[in-house]
């Protein structure tokens, strides 16, 4: 299992939403399937941790990003050099990007909401 995703399930904003794709361990027994990769069952193993590489489940990581920021618009972009987190307000600075990847820019704007409490109003 990726260590990224090992790090997006740490976090304290994580939760798995309908439509994410889990990975499953290779010792865990799959009951409702056969693949290594499944959509989220009603109940979820401990050890699973999402597929970053699944379209959906990264639609539903910056949802969550969006949630842990309060910032409906927030958004990764491919700055040209990297994915960066973006968004109208410069509410996170990232100074470890730009990232590979989408999925990374989403994991590290999710770590950095870690200490931020929204508030609904």
């Amino acid at each position: 299992m990726s260590d990224l995703a090992k790090r997006a399930f740490a976090c304290k904003h994580f939760r798995w939403m309908p439509g994410m794709r889990a990975i499953v361990p290779k010792n865990l027994p799959m009951a409702w399937g056969t693949t290594r990769a499944c959509r989220i069952p009603h109940s979820v193993h401990p050890t699973m941790v999402p597929d970053l590489t699944d379209p959906a489940t990264l639609g539903c990581l910056l949802a969550l990003v969006r949630e842990a920021w309060g910032e409906p618009l927030m958004q990764a972009m491919n700055a040209g050099g990297g994915w960066v987190g973006f968004c109208p307000a410069p509410l996170w600075t990232d100074s470890d990007g730009p990232y590979g990847t989408e999925a990374e820019a989403l994991v590290a704007a999710l770590e950095a909401a870690e200490g931020r409490e929204v508030s609904d109003g």
